[in-house]
């Protein structure tokens, strides 16, 4: 977690005063419960309340003396409060507050994800909608294919991190649960109404079943998700540093008043924030597979998971911050060229339209195979001659293909409209919209 990839929000979260001020509401609600059940005085709770407190350098300075950082909360607090503070934690366990705590700390990181996506999704909507119709070549395997948009193309995007959302949605449901239920989380010292207390206080929902620590099934599937929205981010990436390609060149990166592209070649338009964004994205997968690792403790607890959890609970979710909004910006103010998507399209001498004049030919009655070799032959004429041949002429004089379809059937062929005529379709399943 460096600050040129850090946005102040998120980095908030994970700053020992957000941790400590989470410790200590887990502990003063949980106090409270004890004080409604009778188990500790109801001053003592008024008492963790109204003085209770705390300083990172105390804490800090603690826990180089005791080597555990609960207890170096909990004996700050203690100087604080005073002498009710006996009361506080009574029956609880260290994992009830550090796993509850990461709870609360990775739910407000959702939070501020959903939003980033949801600013990304209102970009991608605007640019879909702007170039629907705006006619480029579809490529499969980096190769001309058939005519799609631009808008289409921004659509599937959208679409997919829609899904997105709906993952981490689920996501932040599963991660945000309380464990108050003490040693091998069998309640013994600590009635199961303490953590439902805490627990709708914090807005998490009980952990039905604790060893001594939440399961990490539930971690694994959280940051297995953002691994995921890091694959989109960089499969929206990877799709523009191609538009920008000087051979391509459909689209770019906005290149502002000021902006230096190369130290040494004064020309350069570089599109590096998408290249940068690429980067971020193996990054934020590369911590899926140790949270996984995190799933198998050793029988009720161990504290394997601990130092991994401290790094990739703050680094990946930085990051992926950082990555969202700078892809929503990347987005919003993208450049793009219809004219070079057009001259693009039009290139290969149509031979974006080899599949219709196949399938015109098998309903002229030519076997499908026979119908391939004959689009096949003229097609890599075209291929050949670098799109300086024409596919329809070259069909037309074809006595083989003129035979079973009239060139007035071929030239309907090569309707570019044809492609076009279910974006709407398409539109409505995405946006909603007719």
């Amino acid at each position: 977690m460096i600050p040129r990839y850090s946005r102040p929000e998120m980095t908030a979260i994970w700053s020992p005063e957000n941790k400590f001020r989470i410790w200590f509401e887990i502990e003063a609600h949980a106090t409270d419960a004890q004080a409604e059940l009778g188990i500790v005085p109801k001053e003592a709770a008024k008492a963790v309340w109204e003085r209770g407190g705390f300083e990172v350098e105390r804490i800090d300075e603690i826990e180089r003396e005791v080597k555990h950082d609960v207890i170096a909360f909990l004996t700050s607090l203690a100087e604080h409060v005073g002498d009710e503070a006996r009361f506080v934690h009574q029956g609880m366990t260290s994992s009830d507050v550090l796993d509850t705590c990461l709870a609360v700390q990775l739910t407000q990181a959702a939070d501020i994800l959903l939003a980033d996506i949801d600013a990304l999704l209102a970009a991608l909507k605007q640019r879909a909608l702007e170039h629907k119709m705006t006619v480029k070549v579809g490529r499969s395997h980096g190769i001309h294919a058939e005519p799609t948009t631009f808008g289409v193309t921004l659509a599937t995007f959208y679409a997919e991190f829609a899904r997105n959302r709906e993952r981490l949605v689920q996501a932040r449901r599963d991660v945000g649960t309380c464990a108050i239920s003490g040693a091998v989380g069998t309640f013994a010292n600590i009635d199961p109404r303490v953590e439902e207390h805490v627990a709708e206080k914090l807005g998490l929902t009980v952990e039905p079943v604790s060893t001594q620590v939440i399961p990490r099934d539930r971690h694994a599937m959280f940051f297995a998700t953002l691994g995921v929205i890091a694959s989109s981010v960089e499969r929206l990436a990877t799709e523009i540093r191609h538009l920008q390609r000087t051979e391509v060149l459909e689209a770019e990166e906005y290149f502002s008043p000021g902006q230096k592209g190369s130290s040494a070649m004064p020309h350069k338009r570089n599109p590096v924030l998408t290249e940068n964004l690429t980067g971020l994205a193996r990054y934020v997968r590369a911590q899926v597979i140790p949270a996984m690792e995190n799933v198998a403790l050793w029988h009720e607890r161990d504290i394997s998971h601990s130092s991994v959890e401290r790094m990739i609970g703050p680094d990946v979710t930085v990051t992926l911050d950082f990555a969202l909004m700078r892809l929503a910006n990347v987005v919003g103010n993208l450049v793009v060229y219809p004219e070079r998507m057009k001259a693009n399209l039009e290139r290969l001498g149509g031979l974006i339209h080899s599949q219709r004049v196949l399938l015109a030919l098998t309903q002229g009655g030519v076997s499908r195979e026979d119908a391939y070799r004959l689009v096949q032959r003229n097609a890599m004429k075209v291929w050949e001659a670098d799109g300086k041949a024409d596919l329809l002429a070259l069909l037309k004089a074809d006595p083989e293909v003129s035979a079973a379809v009239s060139a007035e059937r071929l030239e309907a062929m090569f309707d570019l409209e044809y492609h076009l005529k279910h974006v709407d379709t398409i539109f409505a399943r995405v946006f909603g919209e007719s």
